[in-house]
């Protein structure tokens, strides 16, 4: 994982899902995470885009 996907994992949580995986589901789940809560959406994106 680079630095730049970690500080928009951080800053952008839907962003980082979207420049790794595109449109779909992944992205929209990250953006309903972080729309409930900031932190919801960081640890999504960190768990998606780490793998």
């Amino acid at each position: 994982m680079s630095l730049i996907t970690i500080i928009l994992n951080i800053l952008l949580p839907p962003l980082a899902v979207f420049l790794k995986h595109g449109l779909g589901v992944t992205f929209l789940i990250s953006l309903l995470l972080t729309a409930l809560g900031w932190l919801p959406g960081v640890i999504h994106a960190f768990y998606v885009n780490g793998r």
